[in-house]
């Protein structure tokens, strides 16, 4: 008996010991794959175009009529456009990073503001500064702000947030408005948002939504101040009262025409 229960013992430590080896010998469980982010961000793009009256500006060449009856052509035409907003339809808000363009007529790319790593969804508003907020204006900065951009007075008055200049009767109008200290001279950012209207902007894996803006550059000169350079400043290089009258003006000259989802 004692020897069945030796060889029952032995039978037992060796189909132990094979097992144990039979483990060693498995390869290793595979390290579980990385989970990989689901893409959750997209991109929209601002067009803006201009027009004058019913018309498409054209610099230089083409002559335009105002509401005081004055001709004028068109030479230069640029403004700032900053911190960029995108209302959800839940109402929640994506706000652009380090938000701070040049909309130069005269440089056809730049009248397109392209958004990255906006959050998927339906968007129903946008807003947008009419020039530089404050921040901004307090120290000379790089890329849009950098004042080799001609937008920035050689003076310690700030940034230049909209720039119309032509020529009338042979002489020359240039309206620079700025203005953001108002122990200066009048605060003249302007915060403006053009309704969608029913649009939405719908953005996605597959859809970058295309906002066209126009800008009607008459509204410079109309409402709620009509502007005759008969008797009305052709130069405003500075803060005051006319640059206040203008950039009143300028605030209602955006609308949203019509928006692409493709």
């Amino acid at each position: 008996m004692k020897h069945i229960f030796k060889i029952t013992a032995i039978i037992l430590m060796a189909i132990t010991l094979t097992n144990c080896k039979k483990d060693k010998d498995k390869d290793p469980e595979p390290e579980p794959a990385p989970v990989v982010p689901t893409q959750n961000t997209g991109n929209l793009e601002i067009y803006f175009e201009a027009m004058v009256g019913d018309s498409e500006l054209v610099l230089s060449t083409s002559t335009y009529t105002n509401l005081a009856g004055n001709a004028f052509n068109v030479t230069a035409y640029k403004y700032y456009i900053s911190n960029i907003k995108i209302t959800k339809s839940d109402n929640s808000i994506w706000s652009e990073p380090n938000s701070y363009h040049i909309v130069d007529h005269a440089d056809h790319a730049s009248t397109t503001i392209s958004l990255a790593n906006v959050p998927y969804g339906s968007y129903k508003a946008v807003e947008f500064v009419i020039g530089v907020d404050s921040a901004a204006n307090r120290a000379a900065g790089t890329g849009a702000l950098d004042p080799a951009n001609g937008m920035c007075w050689g003076w310690n008055q700030g940034y230049i947030f909209a720039k119309f200049e032509g020529t009338i009767s042979g002489q020359n109008i240039k309206h620079h408005i700025g203005g953001w200290n108002a122990t200066v001279g009048p605060n003249n950012i302007k915060t403006v948002s053009p309704s969608f209207g029913t649009a939405t902007a719908d953005v996605s894996g597959t859809i970058t939504p295309k906002i066209h803006i126009v800008n009607n550059l008459l509204q410079w000169f109309e409402s709620p101040t009509q502007v005759d350079f008969t008797t009305f400043p052709k130069v405003i290089m500075s803060t005051g009262t006319n640059a206040k009258t203008i950039a009143d003006n300028y605030a209602d000259m955006f609308t949203v025409d019509h928006i692409h989802n493709d």
